[in-house]
Formats: structure tokens, C-alpha cells, sequence
């Protein structure tokens, strides 16, 4: 992927087995939320863990570049507007997740969106598209997009009717059930039927709570 995207839509909740193994239910609704663009990096790249963030997960997902902008644009026009599918891997502070109450320090830490090389959208069928994920050789997770809750274009047309998607924002459309925990010296891939795969080391990284961070005051 080239060059860093405006903005990073998410969608969680995507794969009732993932909603499930969370103690959740899908939503009515695609439930967004948004990643920095500061937290992406290339295959090879390593993913950075704060020894001071709890448990972190790999969350291997399928992920959209628009190929140009949109806004409002229609379920069935959605793909039109996509142009490359990408593997990704929605890194995330599990134990922050749950603490935090919302998602952005738990998914938008520096080096959390290990996204692979480009595959031409033109040239993938989304409802025939399939992801496996592998720690150290070993298959975590493996679903399709007939498994997802929303489709993604689904997911793009809904996005577009809350915000305009630019050309190069990067849509990550769910992980499937099948997380876990990352530990430095673990390597993890996200692997797409299309082609597309990124790579990456875990290594230890810098603590999350600055120095002399006191808490609120007593009273």
C-alpha cells in the first residue's frame, strides 16, 4: 500500500463467531470506528508491543483501498468505487479494550495496522474472498466474506452515507473468530485468497504510560 490513507474505517463485530467469542452479539447496524493513520506499516515491518498494554491480539482482516471517492454511494454501485484488496491485521490492546470503555488507544497505537501489497480490485470477486491467519506457522484463524455479517459492500456503502470515503482510505471490513494473544518474538501473517499477504514480527516497544503520570485528583 502506498503512502498512508487519510483515514482508517473499521468495522467491528463483522462474524457472529468473533462477536461470540467476546461475549457479544452482532450489531443491527455495521459498527464503525476509526484507526490512526500513524498506526500503519508495511509487510516486515515490526508490530510493537508496550510492555505496559496487557494482552495484545492479531486480528486478521480484509481490507479495501478506495480507488476513488465516494459519498452516499449505493450498495450495489459500492465496489465500483473500491480499487485494491488488501490483507491487514487490525492489531489490539485487548485488556485496554475492555478498561477504555472506546477503541482508540487499544487499536490506534503506532505500528497496529500491518497492511500487505495491493491486489487490483477489478480483478477479485468480494463474495468468493477468504483470509487465513498464521502465528508462527500455525493457522489461528480462516473464514470467508459469505461468513460476514455485512458484506463489504455493505460496509463501503455505509461508511460513504456517514462520511466521504477518499481515494486511498483504507476500509478494514472484520476479523473472524479465532483471535489471540501476541508475544515479542511471535511472527504473524494475514493471507487473502486474492494474493495479497503481509508479514510481520512482534518485538517489544515502548511503554504506553509516560513518566510521572499521576491519576485524577482524590477530591
Amino acid at each position: 500500500m502506498a503512502g498512508r490513507p487519510s483515514k482508517i474505517v473499521c468495522v467491528g463485530r463483522n462474524y457472529a463467531l468473533h462477536a461470540a467469542e467476546l461475549g457479544n452479539t452482532v450489531p443491527r447496524e455495521p459498527l464503525i470506528f476509526l484507526k490512526p493513520p500513524s498506526s500503519v506499516i508495511p509487510s516486515g515491518a515490526p508490530v510493537r508491543v508496550p510492555p505496559d498494554a496487557g494482552r495484545v491480539d492479531f486480528e486478521g482482516e480484509i481490507g479495501l483501498v478506495m480507488g476513488r471517492s465516494c459519498r452516499r454511494v449505493s450498495e450495489s454501485d459500492a465496489w465500483s468505487f473500491v480499487g485494491a484488496v488488501v490483507a491487514a491485521n487490525d492489531v489490539t490492546a485487548r485488556d485496554l479494550q475492555r478498561t477504555d470503555g472506546q477503541w482508540t488507544r487499544a487499536k490506534g497505537m503506532d505500528t497496529f495496522c500491518p497492511v500487505g501489497q495491493p491486489v487490483d480490485a477489478a480483478s477479485v470477486d468480494p463474495a468468493t474472498l477468504s483470509l487465513a491467519t498464521r502465528v508462527n506457522g500455525r493457522q489461528r484463524q480462516r473464514a470467508s466474506a459469505d461468513e460476514m455479517a455485512f458484506s463489504p459492500q455493505r460496509i463501503v456503502s455505509f461508511a460513504s452515507h456517514m462520511m466521504t470515503l477518499e481515494e486511498g482510505d483504507l476500509v478494514l471490513t472484520g476479523t473472524p473468530d479465532g483471535i489471540g494473544p501476541l508475544s515479542p518474538g511471535d511472527r504473524v501473517t494475514v493471507e487473502l485468497s486474492c494474493g495479497s499477504v503481509v508479514t510481520n514480527p512482534v518485538e517489544a516497544g515502548d511503554p504506553i504510560t509516560p513518566r510521572g503520570t499521576r491519576g485524577p485528583p482524590s477530591g
